[in-house]
C-alpha cells in the first residue's frame, strides 16, 4: 500500500481511518510522522513520504505525531492473513520473541538464518527485527509512563530496554518528550495499583462484538475465563509470569484491563489479547469481497464486522477442540473444568471468579489415560496431541508454517479435517480456514439455500476466499443453534 503514492495521499487528505496501520505518512518539513487519520491539517503532497512500518519512521528521523499518536495504531492486517516468513516473523515480534531470545532466538524459530530474516524485513518493512522491536519497547515505555505510578527505572526494565540511559534516549528520540514530560501529560486519574494498567485497544471500524463476546461467553471454562460486568476475563500463561485480562467492548475501541505478576509481560499480553479479539482485521476488505455473494451480502449487511474469535494460547486451544470432539458445548466446558481444577496451575484473582492457568502440554501429558471420562479412541487423540505437544513434536504457535502444522495435525490419531481446520481457523489464525461439514454451517447452508453437499459448498465458497474463516461467522450467525462441535 505505502508504494501507491497517490492512493496514499488521497487516505490522508480524507483523513481515511481504514488504513491507520497500513501506513505512516511521514512530513519532510516537520521531520514528524502520523497516521493517515490524523485529524490536523494534511501537508502538502510534496511534503509527504510513505512508510510501513513506524519503526521505519523511526529508523530515518521521523518522531511520531502527538495529536495521533500513530504509534497506537492498529496492527497491519497483512500479518495476521499471511504465512510466509515476514509474517510469521511480525507476529513473533509483537510476541516478544527478539527481547527475549534476540534476533538469533527469531531466526531459529523461523527456520532460516538471522541474515534472511533481516533482508526480508527490510524490504518489506523498511526496518529490521531490532528496529522493530525497539519501536514496540518505546509503545511499551509509553503505556507504562503513562499508566502507571512505578518508578522510571522500573519501567525502562519492564519494557525491555538495557538500560535508563537508553530508555530516556528512545523515548526522547521518538516521542520528542522526556519519561517524566510524557507522564506529566497523562490524566490524575491514570494512577493505579502496581501491576495493573488500563489501556484502550483500537481496531479498524466496523466491528460486531456480538460472534466475539458471544462464542468466548458461551464456550468459557470455568475457572480459566468468565463474563462478568460487561466483560470477558481470562487467565493468561505468559513468558514471565501470569496475568488475568478483562476486555469489554465499547463503541470505538476495546477496553483492557490486565493485571500482570510481571510488567515485563505486558507488550506479549496486549498481542495476546488484540489476536484473540481479531482486532488487526480490515472488515472493509472481509465485508467487500463477502457482499460480492448474493447470499452472503444480506447477512453482512445487518451486521458488519464480525470477526473471528480466537485464541491466547495455541496449544490450549488445540486440547479444548479434542475434548469438544462429537460432544455438546457445555459437556467440553465440563471436561475442560475438571482438567483446570486437577491439573492447572492456581492463581489469585480477588476481583472475580478465575482461579487457574490452564494446564500446560507438560502438565496434561502426566495426566494417567484411564481417568480421562472419554470414549478410548477420543483418549487416544487426546493423550498423542499433549504427547507431541510437550516434547515439541508439535509446534504450534504464532510463527507456524500453516500448511505443515495442518499436515502435522492430520496424521494424528483422531484428526479429521474438521479439528484440523477448527485449529487452522482459531487458533494458527488462518483467515480463509472453512468448515463445511460443520453441524451449524449445514443448518445454515439448507436454511440459505447453498449446497448441502460439503464438497459442493466447498466449491460454492471457493468465490469467499480468502475470507472463508469470516463467512463461517456469518453463516454460524444465521442458526440458533447452542455451539455444537460434533465433526472430527
Amino acid at each position: 500500500m505505502h508504494l501507491d503514492r497517490e492512493h496514499c495521499v488521497r487516505a490522508v487528505q480524507s483523513k481515511d481511518a481504514r488504513f491507520d496501520g497500513w501506513f505512516f505518512t511521514a512530513v519532510l518539513t516537520t521531520r514528524i510522522y502520523c497516521r493517515p487519520s490524523c485529524p490536523v491539517v494534511p501537508p502538502k503532497p510534496g511534503n509527504m513520504t510513505f512508510y510501513p512500518s513506524a519503526a521505519a519512521c523511526q529508523q530515518a528521523g521521523f518522531r511520531a505525531c502527538k495529536r495521533c499518536r500513530p504509534d497506537t495504531s492498529p496492527g497491519s492486517p497483512e500479518w495476521n492473513q499471511r504465512a510466509d516468513l515476514v509474517a510469521r516473523a511480525m507476529r513473533l515480534i509483537a510476541d516478544g520473541v527478539v527481547d527475549r531470545e534476540g534476533v538469533p532466538g527469531l531466526a531459529t524459530r523461523l527456520g532460516y538464518s538471522p541474515r534472511q530474516v533481516e533482508r526480508q524485513l527490510l524490504a518489506e518493512l523498511g526496518a529490521g527485527p531490532l528496529a522493530l522491536a525497539r519501536a514496540q519497547r518505546a509503545q511499551t515505555a509509553r503505556l507504562l509512563v503513562e499508566t502507571t505510578a512505578l518508578p522510571m527505572a522500573e519501567i525502562a526494565f519492564a519494557a525491555g530496554f538495557s538500560s535508563i540511559r537508553t530508555f530516556n534516549d528512545t523515548v526522547r528520540e521518538v516521542f520528542a518528550l522526556s519519561p517524566t514530560e510524557l507522564r506529566d501529560r497523562r490524566p490524575k486519574s491514570a494512577r493505579l495499583a502496581p501491576g495493573t494498567l488500563t489501556l484502550r485497544l483500537p481496531f479498524r471500524a466496523p466491528l460486531n462484538p456480538d460472534n466475539l463476546f458471544g462464542h468466548l461467553a458461551a464456550t468459557a471454562v470455568p475457572g480459566v475465563e468468565e463474563w462478568r460486568d460487561g466483560a470477558y476475563r481470562r487467565t493468561l500463561r505468559l513468558p514471565y509470569g501470569h496475568g488475568i485480562a478483562a476486555l469489554t467492548p465499547k463503541p470505538d475501541h476495546i477496553a483492557c484491563r490486565l493485571t500482570l505478576s510481571d510488567l515485563r509481560d505486558l507488550p506479549v499480553a496486549i498481542s495476546r489479547c488484540r489476536r484473540l479479539l481479531d482486532l488487526d482485521a480490515d472488515p472493509v476488505a472481509v465485508d467487500g469481497q463477502l457482499r460480492s455473494d448474493p447470499v452472503l451480502a444480506p447477512l453482512v449487511d445487518k451486521a458488519p464486522g464480525r470477526r473471528v474469535p480466537r485464541t491466547v494460547d495455541e496449544a490450549e486451544f488445540a486440547v479444548r477442540a479434542v475434548l469438544g470432539q462429537q460432544v455438546s458445548t457445555a459437556a467440553a466446558r465440563t471436561h475442560a473444568a475438571r482438567l483446570v481444577t486437577a491439573h492447572g496451575t492456581p492463581v489469585d484473582d480477588p476481583e472475580g471468579g478465575l482461579t487457574h492457568l490452564f494446564p500446560s502440554p507438560a502438565a496434561l501429558a502426566e495426566v494417567p489415560p484411564e481417568s480421562l471420562a472419554m470414549p478410548r479412541t477420543r483418549r487416544t487423540t487426546f493423550t498423542t496431541l499433549v504427547a507431541q505437544l510437550a516434547d515439541g513434536t508439535l509446534h504450534l504457535g504464532v510463527e507456524s508454517d500453516w500448511a505443515e502444522a495442518r499436515a502435522r495435525l492430520l496424521s494424528l490419531p483422531g484428526f479429521g479435517p474438521w479439528t484440523v481446520d477448527v485449529i487452522a481457523m482459531r487458533a494458527l489464525g488462518d483467515p480463509d480456514a472453512f468448515l463445511p461439514t460443520d453441524l451449524g454451517i449445514r443448518r445454515a447452508a439448507q436454511e440459505l439455500g447453498l449446497p448441502g453437499t460439503p464438497a459442493a459448498l466447498t466449491a460454492r465458497a471457493a468465490a469467499w476466499r480468502p475470507w472463508r474463516a469470516y463467512a463461517v461467522q456469518y453463516l454460524w450467525a444465521t442458526d440458533s443453534h447452542p455451539i455444537n462441535f460434533l465433526p472430527v
